[in-house]
């Protein structure tokens, strides 16, 4: 592709947010009427997981094109290498200006400013926080710009972000095309708060909306953050029709490539004392919608894919090599209606919380921990132990493990050689499996 037919390229992610919070994948609360009619004009991959359910490493996947354990990012707070060859010096390489808005976390740096070397190539626009829920409150806080400088800002902070983003579309300079990652913190909760922080009196639109099922039956904190959490998305919402409509005010909607999407979900702390760092479908599964030259014509997409599949994905619709080290795939030619070679499961890393590893097929779940590992220090293991196996065709909910069952044996002999298939391919050594 010339300059003159480069698309201009804008993800937008979010940060913990469940594949069923959005219409098309059949919420009923009208929380996402932005992206439902951005999945009616473009492509929604229908089954779309992360590769990690955990921030930085989910980060760090996404950024490099590798699974964590091949960065070394394995948990949170390891700064991705110095060295990583991400997204960014990729889109550079092909005559793009590369910008980054939000949160970063893959610095190490916390609430102080990323110094240039530890900003992955995001060179020519820089406006973020490493830890962006330590800079920051849901109302007020801020990041930090190239020059380290701290850029405050009023207001709730999804909107305030936006903002940002706006003045950069419109301030613009040059005729490059542009690749631009918006790394929004919500509707991840607040740290500090410990809890979800919604704007003002979006919260009390969803009071007393039924939960979803798969909390139904598991204590957690569900209860008093769900409409919260709903609110939150709803705003966020509010906010990509900002920026589709800018693109739009600036006659550039149609050579923009917009991909939505997000790092993991949340369980509400009714799966382990965390909101994610598990293999299951709250936690793994996520939103994934792209619009733009490529991804055109209400389709939708059936076959498994990952986070891992979006740097390919990206550097394939802007007509650059895509690299051959690559753990994931381009979804372009799904995304075209192509008939290829697909793999019919996605594989998950999982770090802190354990040391565990997952694979999903299209009506299987089979995961695997080693519980002698420490989550936080090992980044992998010699041998795990069997710990869930759902039928996701007959409990979609998980709310039933079938683990050790007898008469489910031979099914769990086939994932477990399914697993470590998938994690021998991506660097790991083949572990041996305990049956439960």
């Amino acid at each position: 592709m010339t300059a003159h037919t480069q698309p201009n390229v804008i993800v937008f992610f979010t940060d913990q947010q469940r594949w069923d919070t959005v219409g098309c994948y059949g919420n009923t609360l009208g929380l996402t009427p932005h992206l439902d009619a951005m999945a009616a004009e473009g492509v929604r991959f229908d089954l779309a997981f992360t590769a990690q359910p955990v921030c930085g490493p989910a980060r760090a996947c996404l950024q490099t094109g590798l699974y964590p354990t091949a960065t070394g990012c394995f948990r949170n707070g390891i700064p991705l290498p110095d060295d990583a060859t991400t997204l960014a010096h990729h889109f550079a390489g092909a005559g793009y200006e590369v910008g980054y808005i939000g949160k970063w976390h893959l610095a190490g740096t916390g609430d102080l400013p990323v110094p240039l070397e530890r900003r992955g190539g995001y060179t020519d626009y820089w406006l973020a926080a490493d830890l962006l829920e330590f800079t920051s409150s849901p109302y007020g806080g801020g990041y930090y710009d190239a020059d380290n400088r701290f850029v405050a800002f009023e207001g709730y902070r999804v909107d305030s972000q936006t903002d940002h983003v706006l003045e950069y579309l419109r301030t613009r300079r040059g005729d490059r095309p542009f690749f631009l990652f918006l790394s929004y913190l919500e509707p991840h909760h607040q740290n500090n708060l410990n809890r979800y922080v919604a704007p003002h009196g979006y919260a009390e639109r969803y009071a007393g909306c039924p939960p979803p099922q798969d909390l139904v039956g598991h204590a957690g904190d569900w209860q008093e953050n769900l409409p919260d959490y709903w609110g939150i998305c709803a705003r966020i919402d509010e906010n990509l029709g900002r920026v589709r409509a800018t693109l739009e005010q600036l006659g550039i909607a149609e050579n923009t490539l917009i991909l939505f999407t997000s790092d993991h979900g949340s369980h509400f702390r009714t799966r382990n004392n965390e909101y994610k760092r598990s293999c299951h479908e709250a936690a793994i599964r996520i939103p994934m919608v792209a619009c733009g030259p490529g991804f055109t014509g209400g389709r939708v997409v059936d076959e498994l894919v990952s986070l891992v599949d979006v740097p390919p994905t990206l550097l394939d619709a802007a007509g650059i090599p895509v690299p051959s080290t690559f753990h994931g795939r381009s979804m372009a030619p799904l995304a075209r209606g192509e008939r290829i070679a697909w793999p019919d499961d996605v594989f998950v890393q999982i770090s802190e919380s354990q040391v565990g590893r997952a694979v999903r097929t299209r009506r299987w779940k089979y995961g695997v921990d080693a519980p002698d590992r420490d989550g936080w220090s090992a980044m992998d293991s010699p041998s795990y132990v069997e710990q869930y196996l759902y039928d996701l065709e007959a409990d979609p909910h998980e709310q039933e493990n079938l683990a050790g069952r007898p008469e489910y044996r031979q099914v769990a002999d086939e994932l477990a050689d399914r697993l470590v298939a998938r994690m021998v391919a991506v660097g790991e050594p083949a572990p041996a499996i305990a049956q439960m």
